[in-house]
């Protein structure tokens, strides 16, 4: 289980500066970063384009270009997404927990560079919220800003679902894929990301594109928060520069040797991670967990499997049909019974590209690279077994 608080940091602390010292209140986030400057949107845009700023969500897409996309004029809202449904991340919402204002920071001060009317931050947490409610009592933005609750559910997490539950309606992603930059809250003009790319714009608008530069890769320079968790010793979110070696972080956690999961449960498993350096898109939602080797790889997958499953939109035959079908395969698998292993790349195989939304494609990719993985597990559980509990490290929400 990964601890909500726990924080550290390999290099320069930006986003996290301070919080070594708990919850930043809009003083002691003043004395720690400075007075926020007034930027333009000519502004926010050439600094992100400088230094190549990509969303600190899964799609990793460039600031820059979304900025671009958007039209001169009329733009309805900035929308923050903090509904961080990865149950394994925990950066987004110790952001709005611990530094609301560095986030309020970022997105007040774009939706004035936009001339957006509304500021929309979507939250699923509890003590995120409450912790950006006591932020705003703290603050004076002259913007229509509102905090909403939304559901705890993985595709709830997603763009488009996110702005239907900002309606009103269900918190499901529609079947139509257009961007919120054309059509967003209420089917006009929308700037949405998440959490950590406005605390990002803040961090940048004070430090300019020199100073943000000064570390991380040339290509996109900075830093990035990584929750960090499984069979680690120190589990937890870490601050590092952007281009880090995955090896670097898997020591300074002190994990256990054995397979990494690198971008959560829509992420892909490693069996080496030697020479691996993390960058966008790479890395997607910054998430890393490492298995160890005492437990049941594919008991660990079976688990995560079925949870996928009962996280279905309910919208689509690959994710209603499709999830259902690889809980059975993968079932028969740990079994030890071959045609579950011939099913399950069977059905993965009719999976991609076929979706209403993401959680499809993200699942399989998981699933497919588990099954290549493991491998040598699959051959052990045909053979009568591998001889290893399942210890649950891989956190599933429920249990």
């Amino acid at each position: 289980m990964i601890t909500m608080h726990a924080t550290s940091v390999i290099g320069e602390a930006r986003v996290l500066a301070g919080l070594d010292q708990g919850r930043l209140d809009r003083q002691r986030h003043t004395w720690t970063h400075g007075d926020a400057p007034q930027l333009t949107r000519a502004d926010y845009t050439k600094l992100s384009e400088a230094v190549g700023l990509r969303g600190r969500g899964g799609a990793a897409f460039p600031v820059a270009l979304k900025l671009a996309d958007l039209p001169a004029k009329r733009i309805e809202a900035v929308v923050v997404n903090g509904s961080e449904s990865e149950p394994v991340s925990r950066k987004d919402r110790l952001l709005l927990t611990l530094a609301p204002h560095l986030v309020l920071d970022g997105a007040t001060g774009l939706a004035r560079a936009l001339g957006a009317p509304h500021l929309l931050i979507a939250v699923h947490d509890a003590t995120a919220a409450m912790s950006l409610r006591e932020a705003l009592m703290e603050r004076n933005d002259g913007l229509a800003i509102e905090v909403r609750d939304t559901p705890a559910r993985f595709v709830a997490g997603e763009a488009r679902a996110v702005l239907s539950a900002l309606e009103g309606g269900p918190a499901v992603p529609p079947g139509r894929r257009v961007l919120p930059t054309r059509k967003g809250y209420h089917r006009r003009p929308t700037f949405l990301s998440n959490v950590e790319t406005f605390a990002q714009l803040a961090v940048l608008a004070r430090l300019g594109a020199k100073g943000f530069s000064s570390t991380g890769l040339i290509s996109e320079p900075g830093t990035q928060l990584l929750t960090i968790g499984g069979a680690v010793q120190r589990p937890g979110v870490i601050e590092t520069p952007t281009g880090v070696p995955l090896d670097t972080v898997l020591q300074f956690a002190g994990a256990e040797p054995g397979p990494v999961l690198l971008g959560g449960y829509h992420g892909r498993w490693l069996a080496r991670t030697d020479g691996l350096t993390l960058q966008r898109p790479e890395v997607s939602a910054g998430i890393i967990l490492a298995l160890g080797t005492d437990t049941c790889p594919l008991g660990e997958v079976h688990r995560v499997t079925q949870w996928l499953s009962s996280q279905s939109a309910g919208q689509c035959g690959p994710c209603v049909f499709g999830l259902a079908s690889l809980v059975d395969d993968f079932d028969r698998l740990v079994k030890g019974d071959p045609s579950g292993w011939h099913d399950a790349h069977r059905h993965l195989g009719l999976i991609p590209g076929r979706g209403a939304c993401a959680h499809p494609d993200g699942s399989a990719r998981f699933l497919a690279s588990a099954l290549e993985v493991f491998a040598a597990d699959v051959q052990r559980h045909f053979a009568g077994g591998c001889g290893r509990p399942v210890h649950g490290v891989l956190e599933v929400p429920g249990e």
